[in-house]
């Protein structure tokens, strides 16, 4: 005789098991933009939330990982390429790795190169099984630099990271008069009508970033109609990452007059530059950054009593002579027998 096993009927009060997707939040925008403080920001405004947050970085070495404030969130770094192409296998085994194990994450939160192209990332969260299976795209986030976008507004990754947005933050405010910001804020409405738009400084909002609903496949695919399709994304061949890495403290002043050198003459091509330094052996780090002609640096974090004081400092833009600059930057040590490169 043969059994044959049914399933039970569906009953008002049957329990549906629906997987429970985790939600992912990402943070893009040109080079400078602020996505590093908008993570900051984030991470130190209470929300209730167990965060895992991955930093995606275009240069070799990982910077952005290392300004980003101490918490107890877990962050996980992605050097040396883009999400948008030849690491987007990482992505695939990181968010793998993530939902495999026994502490759960409430959210992922993920912060792209200035260089990412939104398409192809998006592409991942529907036809990579991994993604498509254990997380969904809550929203895309782009931050836009007021005071340089129109230097960049005829890039590729720049007009599809403000169209693909579902929240624009327009940051540095503070440095453009308001004629600017509302020539600015029509651009971007132009590019993407459907946006929330906020202005800040410092990228401090007050948007809930990490419930914006989820994203809105029809209208990317409206933007972008094969966008499930295409499967190649390059970035502009001329823009390239210089790093470099040594030990042994820098003389502030040497360091100081040829970086504001460097800038004035470099500003046009140069699109970002950051690094952490050992300024005079301080016991704090020095932070930089800039864009452009445009610096900041600042102490940050203290250096540990054991750790070894790396000096990691990363240039990105197009025509830079890279000799030139290892040559300068070996000159600002304080001493010749601790000009020491060390690989990344």
């Amino acid at each position: 005789m043969q059994h044959s096993i049914a399933n039970p009927p569906l009953t008002p009060n049957t329990t549906l098991q629906i997987p429970i997707k985790t939600p992912v939040t990402v943070i893009t925008g040109y080079l400078g933009a602020g996505k590093t403080t908008l993570l900051n920001n984030l991470l130190t405004k209470p929300n209730g939330k167990k965060l895992a947050v991955i930093v995606n970085e275009y240069g070799e070495i990982g910077i952005d990982a290392d300004l980003v404030v101490k918490s107890d969130e877990e962050i996980l770094e992605m050097n040396n390429g883009c999400i948008c192409c030849n690491v987007r296998g990482d992505l695939v085994r990181i968010i793998e790795k993530i939902t495999n194990e026994s502490k759960s994450f409430d959210h992922i939160v993920i912060e792209t190169t200035g260089l990412a192209d939104p398409g192809p990332i998006i592409q991942s969260f529907w036809v990579e099984e991994i993604l498509r299976d254990r997380t969904q795209l809550d929203g895309f986030v782009t931050v836009v630099d007021s005071l340089h976008f129109f230097k960049h507004e005829n890039s590729c990754e720049a007009k599809e990271q403000v169209a693909f947005a579902d929240q624009i933050i327009l940051n540095k405010c503070d440095l453009v008069d308001g004629s600017q910001i509302d020539q600015l804020e029509q651009t971007i409405k132009s590019m993407n009508p459907l946006a929330t738009i906020e202005k800040t400084n410092n990228s401090r909002i007050t948007a809930d970033i990490l419930n914006l609903g989820g994203f809105d496949l029809s209208k990317a695919l409206a933007i972008e109609p094969d966008l499930l399709e295409s499967d190649s994304h390059e970035h502009q061949n001329d823009i390239s990452a210089i790093c470099l890495n040594t030990v042994g403290p820098i003389n502030g002043m040497l360091f100081n007059k040829w970086i504001y050198g460097f800038v004035q003459a470099n500003g046009e091509n140069l699109y970002r530059c950051k690094g952490i330094l050992n300024i005079d052996d301080q016991p704090r780090r020095f932070v930089f950054q800039g864009v452009h002609m445009t610096l900041d640096g600042r102490p940050g974090a203290a250096w540990e009593p054991e750790q070894v004081r790396t000096n990691q400092i990363v240039f990105i833009g197009t025509h830079l002579d890279e000799t030139d600059i290892k040559e300068n930057f070996l000159r600002c040590h304080q001493s010749v027998n601790q000009r020491t490169p060390v690989t990344p």
